[in-house]
């Protein structure tokens, strides 16, 4: 059976292939579920990342506080966002993140929108 997802430029989307990429990144999201796994991967983030065999790609993406760049790695936006609280990223960061913008930019974007 082939599964053949759409081609939407700029989106990445979450199917087979990238479910498969994902999946040592993603079972190490589910993992945040129990609190002592969060502080075990705060205290160590080397070693927890080693720990589930996470590709080089995916640790950067980590290491970079990337939430786009977890999502081209692999990652499923539903287990990610336990990243985003780990990280003490919010949703303006990801807004700024996806647009390209700084935080303040983005706030600053939003602020203006809200006015207008």
């Amino acid at each position: 059976m082939s599964f053949e997802l759409p081609d939407i430029p700029g989106t990445t989307l979450f199917g087979p292939q990238m479910a498969r990429k994902g999946y040592a990144l993603n079972k190490m999201c589910f993992s945040f579920n129990d609190k002592a796994n969060r502080d075990a991967f705060v205290a160590d983030e080397e070693g927890y990342m080693r720990r589930y065999g996470l590709s080089e790609e995916q640790a950067a993406a980590i290491r970079a506080r990337n939430v786009l760049q977890l999502i081209a790695a692999g990652g499923n936006a539903y287990y990610l966002a336990k990243f985003a609280g780990i990280f003490g990223l919010d949703m303006q960061d990801i807004g700024a993140q996806q647009t390209g913008m700084s935080k303040e930019a983005f706030q600053a974007k939003l602020a203006a929108a809200a006015h207008s």
